[in-house]
């Protein structure tokens, strides 16, 4: 599994880096997730690997944890991305074939929906009990973790969605999806960033509303 994550960046300095510090500890929880999620159902692949852990160094990836970040903060993009390497696991250990690659697609995005729903919850009572810098950062770990779930839970590759999209299918469908995006993965890391850039730029702001919408709604 590969995760992605992006955001709209905050303003403040100090915002900025506790964003980037949320956006990679969020994405990296979403890649254990998985990981569990595939250790459940029977396939150590993930374990075995040393993945099955939340120290960040077994899952920054130099490239999309820090280059990238960086990048786009040093020249004021107003949008913040990057991914964590991602948590290996063999499809065909799974014990349920049917749905096992559903199962481990969704982990990742659960947990980050999960997240958002808890800092939602905590930011609300924060704001109730007048601490308001603590909300402040409950509510960007909020924002941070419903961008992560919702984007990846988006039906294009790499993403999420796209999986479990394809364990769903059936197994005639499901093969043509996979075969689709093997040879997508063929064109290499740059191909699959640049489907997602293209979807990006021509959906952003689309999925951004529903995002500060869905967000309002959680924080209130």
């Amino acid at each position: 599994m590969l995760a992605y994550g992006g955001v709209r960046m905050q303003t403040d300095p100090s915002m900025i880096i506790f964003s980037i510090v949320v956006l990679i500890l969020s994405v990296i929880m979403h890649e254990v997730a998985h990981g569990y999620a595939a250790y459940s159902l029977g396939d150590t692949t993930a374990k075995r690997a040393g993945r099955l852990t939340l120290n960040p160094l077994a899952h920054i990836d130099l490239f999309g944890s820090i280059i990238i970040p960086a990048i786009l903060v040093i020249s004021h993009s107003g949008f913040l991305f990057g991914w964590a390497k991602p948590v290996p696991y063999n499809p065909y250990n799974l014990k349920n074939q049917r749905w096992g690659e559903a199962i481990v697609g969704f982990a990742g995005v659960a947990t980050n929906l999960l997240l958002a729903l808890l800092f939602a919850l905590i930011t609300r009572l924060s704001v109730a009990h007048g601490y308001l810098m603590f909300a402040s950062l409950a509510a960007v770990i909020t924002l941070v973790n419903l961008s992560l779930g919702l984007f990846n839970l988006i039906p294009i590759p790499p993403l999420d969605g796209y999986t479990v999209l394809r364990g769903l299918l059936p197994s005639r469908l499901s093969l043509a999806f996979r075969n689709f995006e093997t040879r997508l993965r063929a064109g290499g890391i740059v191909t699959l960033i640049l489907v997602l850039l293209v979807f990006t730029y021509f959906f952003s702001n689309i999925f951004y509303a529903l995002i500060q919408w869905l967000f309002a709604v959680l924080v209130g």
